[in-house]
């Protein structure tokens, strides 16, 4: 508690680097921003291979295609 009364406490601190608008808080507040969302999106996207919504279409009408005519042949055995 004592260190916290001279240097004026955590909160008092904390708002005025918020709040100050000097440019080393300015910068270091982008740093953290950008650590907080940038680094779990890097995981995220790490080795995904990103398809258009072109290949996605054709994959599902070819995926379609097998499942009909699958469902063809098996209802002719009967």
């Amino acid at each position: 508690m004592g260190g916290e009364a001279a240097s004026g406490g955590f909160r008092a601190r904390m708002e005025h680097y918020l709040y100050s608008g000097e440019k080393k808080h300015v910068l270091a507040g982008i740093a953290i921003f950008g650590a907080i969302f940038g680094v779990p999106w890097y995981f995220m996207t790490r080795g995904a291979k990103h398809d258009s919504h072109q290949d996605y279409m054709e994959r599902a009408n070819q995926a379609r295609s097998e499942r009909l005519s699958s469902g063809q042949s098996s209802s002719l055995k009967e």
